[in-house]
């Protein structure tokens, strides 16, 4: 919620989708049940401006780049920006096709505790190192044309989705 809030004014964006997955091709283990991760999520992020979604169920899609295929033409007009943590920076090049994503839409990074400089450094920021926007420059972000990214810095909360489901926050 605090990163979503964060990227709306930081980013200077209308309204954030948030895409409740039904899995992640990364992660070995299953999801829990789709219908109820959403009722969390909107249980949650009681904001106008947070749009929760399924739409990767719905298109039946199951990485990032297939999402965005199916994404984009639907939304003609609409200027997306990908937002991720520096933690998944910090992975990025092993997702697939990531850099069909990089040069699809801009992409917001936030930072994440203990993930900056290993975001900073990883193989898709050095590749991408001279589309980076200054923190200076994030409210431009929307208005880039791809390739562009910006790494934010925003107050720290130490806290994982585990740690939310672990701590009864989150309904499993």
């Amino acid at each position: 919620m605090h990163i979503t809030r964060e990227a709306l004014k930081r980013f200077g964006l209308d309204e954030v989708w948030w895409l409740v997955s039904p899995g992640n091709p990364l992660k070995p283990e299953a999801p829990a049940d789709l219908d109820r991760r959403m009722a969390a999520a909107r249980a949650i992020m009681r904001d106008p401006r947070v749009r929760v979604t399924d739409l990767e169920a719905r298109l039946g899609t199951r990485y990032t780049a297939e999402t965005l295929e199916g994404l984009l033409p639907r939304y003609r007009g609409v200027r997306f920006v990908w937002l991720m943590g520096a933690d998944n920076l910090a992975h990025f090049h092993l997702w697939e096709r990531w850099r069909y994503i990089m040069c699809m839409l801009p992409v917001g990074v936030i930072a994440r505790p203990g993930e900056r400089i290993a975001a900073r450094r990883s193989p898709a920021a050095m590749q991408f190192r001279r589309y980076r926007l200054r923190a200076a420059e994030a409210r431009r972000l929307a208005d880039c044309l791809p390739p562009a990214w910006c790494f934010i810095n925003i107050p720290m909360m130490n806290l994982s989705s585990t740690e939310i489901r672990l701590r009864g926050e989150w309904i499993r």
